[in-house]
């Protein structure tokens, strides 16, 4: 568990405010028995659970950090607080440019009242702020703003609408009024008078190359298994042996791979499945143990396990959370720490650079449309597609003439039914409906990309992964007590992606093109041919089944309907699909809702 967490300025007396961090440190996970460091100095206030090494204080400069960093991307040395003061010292808030790994990291200097605040270029690390008065609150964990005297927190009408648009609350949003969150790779300074935002890296796309496939191949093979032995030897893991998820994907069946070689022995790989037919995929995890020669360990979910687990996932969030697949991301980290392990290596990441997604073919597609000269599509195409009969024409045409990103709502679970529908009157008045699109649109043309895999990537990079699939994967394993690493995310991988050219990301409407073909001698051959899926909670059959799920969401949805925010026709609708096969966005709005309301409840709100 790694979490910072602190303020510059005035939010309690002096006798109290030792309480106050220290109550903060518990909210961030620290145990009573003190797995936290903390430092109260010169009006600068700072705690960090993971050890002293972590904080450093004198009279003019604070540092907190959730991570030991590293000097240079290559360097195996890890920094500790001491030397990141002293590097600020030396460069500014240039030091973020120096220093590299997973962090969130907060540097306070009462000599210029100002506090910078960043956190890693993958958005690995969260980091959460917001002023009380004149001081400047920061921590790594939401749980510890509520142990702040005088500081009210209100849940955000426009975060809910943004929840259930994006199935996440997007950066710089949080679930809370007047508090934000950090983008991937952003520092903000604040001062007194002010708040300066700024990103320090972006991903440095070459639509251009002209990188030949063998070199590249050759380049891919020789960086994973440094980076994955970077992420498997990190400090900070405690006792027991490193483990990884494997869910029979490309991504974590390299990892695995990879860190069976380096091991020179078996290692130990974690799988989820399902007790309901249809929805197993451990098989495929299998493939790719056998493939590699590991220790797997498997876990079979049932509905039971997924009634049991809500209300302590909730509970456990810092904000609400759509995305099913954190209850096996919780089993899965659960089962591996009662077999001893003290680190996960996960393979998320993978598709946001290397062309994995599933949009990525099919936006490209949609895009064939508008490379049609104009006098076709207005001869032939358009009035085709209005021809009764082709409606598979017409539903095509109709989406491609919608430009992207926007075209990517229609994989929204508010796509299909009008809003004005779906949310009270009164809550929808006090929202901005456009604002999902509006940071959608700021990710997308914000690439430094003219190529559409690189957009869409980026784009993933900011909102899928890492305010969804990381959050997912960090607050799983932080509940089970695991720590958790993700090697594709190592910044020389990413960098290295972000020079393959877009042509051979997504080849011939291959995902992961180049990717797969790279590692076509290492990965099983039933993994390169076939598309990851990952791992799906079978949500819709265990909620139209008779059964505990199914009375779990019954009761969320009464309590969801005294709340103001949905309209108590769309709400009755909704109810009406549990008693039969759910369908299209059924399910998922469903799920979205249950968590929504577990999570309220379990947050006093």
């Amino acid at each position: 568990m790694y979490a910072i967490c602190g303020w510059m300025g005035r939010v309690a007396d002096d006798h109290a405010s030792d309480r106050v961090l220290d109550s903060m440190l518990l909210a961030c996970g620290a145990s009573p028995a003190g797995h936290a460091a903390r430092i109260c100095e010169s009006g600068i206030h700072l705690g960090s659970v993971g050890g002293e090494a972590l904080v450093y204080c004198d009279a003019e400069v604070g540092v907190a950090l959730s991570d030991p960093v590293y000097a240079s991307a290559d360097s195996d040395e890890p920094l500790g607080a001491g030397e990141v003061a002293r590097l600020y010292r030396t460069h500014g808030d240039r030091l973020l440019g120096n220093i590299h790994g997973s962090f969130s990291l907060a540097v306070l200097d009462l000599s210029k009242r100002t506090a910078l605040l960043a956190v890693d270029r993958a958005g690995i690390r969260p980091l959460y702020f917001t002023r009380v008065g004149e001081a400047v609150v920061f921590t790594s964990r939401l749980a510890a703003l509520a142990r702040i005297p005088g500081l009210q927190l209100r849940v955000s009408d426009q975060a809910l609408f943004d929840y259930l648009y994006c199935h996440a609350i997007p950066s710089p949003g949080t679930v809370y009024a007047g508090v934000d969150k950090l983008l991937p790779a952003q520092a903000v300074e604040l001062t007194p008078g002010g708040r300066r935002e700024y990103f320090y890296w972006h991903m440095p796309y070459r639509d251009d190359s002209r990188a030949a496939f063998p070199d590249l191949s050759r380049a891919l093979r020789d960086l994973l298994p440094r980076v994955v032995a970077r992420a498997a030897d990190a400090p900070g893991a405690g006792a027991g042996h490193v483990g990884c998820y494997l869910t029979g994907g490309a991504d974590s069946s390299t990892v695995a791979g990879n860190l069976r070689l380096l091991r020179g022995a078996p290692v130990r790989t974690y799988s989820i499945g399902f007790q309901a037919n249809g929805f197993d995929e451990i098989e495929l995890a299998r493939i790719a143990a056998r493939h590699f020669d590991t220790d797997v360990r498997e876990y079979r979910i049932q509905d039971k396990d997924v009634v049991d687990a809500l209300p302590r996932i909730a509970a456990y969030c810092d904000e609400p959370f759509a995305d099913a697949s954190i209850v096996p991301a919780y089993f899965c980290a659960r089962f591996a720490r009662g077999d001893g392990a003290a680190r996960l290596l996960a393979g998320d990441g993978g598709g946001e650079i290397f062309g994995g997604n599933t949009h990525y073919a099919n936006q490209q597609i949609f895009e064939l449309y508008s490379l049609l000269p104009g006098w076709l599509r207005q001869a032939a195409v358009d009035p085709l597609a209005s021809v009764p009969g082709l409606r598979k024409l017409k539903s095509y045409v109709d989406r491609a003439r919608i430009p992207l990103p926007d075209r990517l709502e229609t994989h929204t679970i508010l796509h299909g039914t009008p809003v004005v529908d779906i949310f009270d009157p009164g809550f929808l008045a006090r929202v901005d409906q456009a604002a999902p699109r509006f940071t959608q649109h700021d990710y997308y043309e914000r690439a430094g990309s003219r190529a559409l895999v690189n957009r869409m990537m980026h784009l993933d990079l900011k909102i899928v992964l890492a305010d969804n699939d990381l959050r997912k994967v960090n607050q799983a394993c932080e509940l089970a007590g695991v720590d958790v690493r993700y090697p594709l995310l190592d910044q020389r991988l990413m960098e290295f992606a972000a020079g393959v050219p877009p042509r051979l990301q997504v080849k011939d409407n291959r995902l992961r093109w180049f990717f797969k073909q790279a590692l076509a001698d290492f990965l099983p051959p039933e993994i390169v041919a076939r598309k990851d899926r990952g791992v799906d909670l079978p949500v819709a059959l265990w909620m139209s089944e008779s059964g505990p799920l199914r009375e779990l969401t019954e009761d969320c949805l009464a309590g969801l309907g005294l709340r103001g925010i949905l309209n108590p026709a769309y709400l009755d609708w909704l109810s009406v699909q549990l008693g039969g096969e759910l369908a299209g966005n059924s399910a998922p709005m469903l799920w979205a809702l249950v968590m929504l309301e577990q999570w309220l409840r379990q947050h006093g709100h």
